[in-house]
């Protein structure tokens, strides 16, 4: 059966997608369904058609088998591009993402799903008014009579057209009073909203956060300007600063021709630069540009299994890449040795450092830069590695950086699971099998998820397994020249290039340097032992005919 745009068909919906929208096929052809839930038969129209799938809307639902539809709370939740799950029941939200964080593991990640411990997800209790940081797209409208008018709210699905929201049922209450306080400021001062076709305009996005345990409230006004007049600012701070738990006020300078939010530069308007909040026992000093979890109270209980599945007795070393303001360094810092944390962010950084002091944390230490660069320099050594990637996952060399400190446990702390699976099934191929599971909801109503996944280094049988006692090796006059952190330095300083102890040791036999047995041969003929790559094979050699091993 060909399908065409505009085309009416009835549907089956057996399944959801990576953003909840239903998804049924005809003739092994898949149809995308906003709005549509596995059990229910529709009759759908079809949006667009590519060529093995497409997209369609629901003009009725025909017959429902137990789908679990309930009515959405917000008004605005089928046009929003936001709760894209909110027509679904609480209960089978949690149970739409456990599957999909173990489809993604399973069938992207090669995991298998008899090996690992799968714990039950973490739900929420109360699955609305959760979030403590919202950004809101300001645009101009038109009423009913033609007349232009600002408004604020979120983009529709796949769209940068505004669907009007003051009052989001996911979004903590004080944010509709402060949305509508710019707004007011805005109709009344005649300060024009910003237009993407044509760069003009001034209030592009009206920026709120929110402290959890505190109520303190951050507000951020970002503009397409360098600047506003003082009467307009005196205003705006006239009206801002009345608002119980006002806080910090900012102005965000975004002249760019862009997507991204903010601008380079920030100026604080009033009040102080940093709203503070805590984790746990754990105070922390947020500013506007930090990253920060949306929902505080489930948090604490992603940091606690991240924590759980580190298994610290007090004596390790961790490493925990992608740091930020160091909101889980300094969760792990209460039962680790010493916690070492990497930002590329410098501000970021800047705020770990000082909630460390705010905490009185001596046994952390923080540094800026890319993880694959700063951890080699400090030829970094871990006990366990944490990593909360963006929902982009991890740097392909920052995965070979981590198997290179050879840490016994891998905590990883993703945002989505399908690049979870990706850096899960590459870390599979350096030696660390998926040994624990535990998806967390952070984002109720939407069909996000967050997983902590804990990755062991696998023994026995299943890798190489090192053992270096100097006292018993008998080196070579062409061993003795170099050791294995020197070849390691030439290689990254002459190439760009990191290697790891196997890869120098895999290169070391092929050029007829004598090495110790158990230490380039497996203990099993079903090992798992990663192969240097050719590129890195070629900058091995030639540090080895630099320091004249051969």
């Amino acid at each position: 059966m060909k399908l065409k745009k505009n085309q009416e068909i009835t549907l089956k919906i057996d399944d959801l997608g990576n953003n909840g929208e239903g998804i049924g096929h005809v003739d092994g052809y898949a149809l995308f369904v906003k709005n549509a839930l596995p059990g229910e038969t529709i009759r759908a129209r079809i949006m667009k058609c590519g060529k093995s799938y497409g997209y369609a809307r629901v003009m009725e639902v025909l017959e429902d088998s137990g789908s679990g539809r309930v009515e959405p709370r917000c008004p605005a939740a089928e046009r929003c591009g936001g709760c894209t799950i909110q027509h679904l029941t609480y209960e089978r939200q949690l149970a739409y993402k456990e599957k999909k964080v173990r489809d993604c593991l399973v069938r992207i990640g090669g995991v298998d799903a008899d090996e690992v411990e799968w714990l039950p997800i973490i739900g929420m209790e109360d699955p609305w008014q959760y979030r403590n940081k919202a950004q809101f797209p300001v645009r101009m409208q038109k009423d009913n009579e033609g007349r232009p008018y600002p408004a604020a709210g979120f983009y529709a699905g796949r769209t940068h057209s505004i669907v009007p929201v003051s009052d989001c049922a996911i979004q903590h209450s004080c944010m509709k009073r402060i949305l509508e306080t710019v707004l007011t400021w805005m109709r009344d001062q005649n300060v024009p909203a910003y237009d993407e076709s044509s760069h003009s305009g001034l209030v592009r996005h009206i920026y709120i956060r929110r402290a959890y345990h505190t109520g303190q409230i951050m507000v951020c006004l970002v503009i397409n300007s360098r600047g506003i007049s003082n009467l307009l600012q005196e205003m705006l701070l006239q009206k801002l600063t009345g608002i119980p738990g006002m806080t910090g006020i900012f102005l965000n300078s975004n002249t760019d021709w862009t997507n991204v939010i903010l601008g380079k530069e920030m100026k604080l308007l009033w009040g102080q630069a940093y709203i503070e909040d805590r984790i746990g026992d754990i105070r922390y000093h947020i500013s506007p540009q930090s990253f920060y979890q949306v929902n505080p109270e489930q948090t604490e209980k992603l940091y606690q299994t991240a924590l759980e599945f580190a298994g610290l007795s007090g004596e390790e070393t961790v490493w925990d890449l992608y740091c930020g303001i160091g909101t889980i360094s300094l969760f792990l810092a209460q039962r680790a040795r010493k916690v070492y944390g990497v930002e590329i962010v410098p501000e970021a950084v800047q705020n770990a450092r000082e909630n460390a002091r705010l905490n009185g944390i001596v046994n952390a230490e923080f540094f800026c830069g890319a993880a694959e660069e700063v951890v080699p320099k400090l030829a970094g050594q871990a006990d366990v590695v944490v990593v909360d990637p963006p929902r982009k996952g991890c740097d392909g060399v920052l995965l070979d950086t981590i198997a290179g400190m050879g840490p016994e446990r891998i905590v990883y702390v993703s945002c989505d699971p399908g690049t979870l699976a990706r850096d899960v099934k590459k870390l599979g191929e350096m030696g660390y099998g998926v040994t624990k599971v535990r998806a967390v909801d952070m984002f109720g109503q939407g069909g996000h998820v967050e997983t902590v996944c804990l990755l062991s280094k696998l023994h026995a049988d299943q890798h190489i397994e090192v053992e270096l006692q100097m006292d018993e090796l008998d080196l070579t006059a062409a061993e003795s020249k170099a050791t294995y952190e020197e070849i390691k330095d030439y290689v990254l300083e002459h190439s760009g290039l990191k290697v790891s102890n196997l890869y120098i040791a895999q290169i070391k036999q092929k050029c007829g340097i004598i090495e110790r047995v158990n230490y380039n041969l497996p203990k099993s003929e079903n090992s798992r032992q990663p192969k240097c790559p050719p590129e890195k094979e070629v900058a091995i050699r030639e540090a080895l005919e630099h320091f004249r091993m051969i």
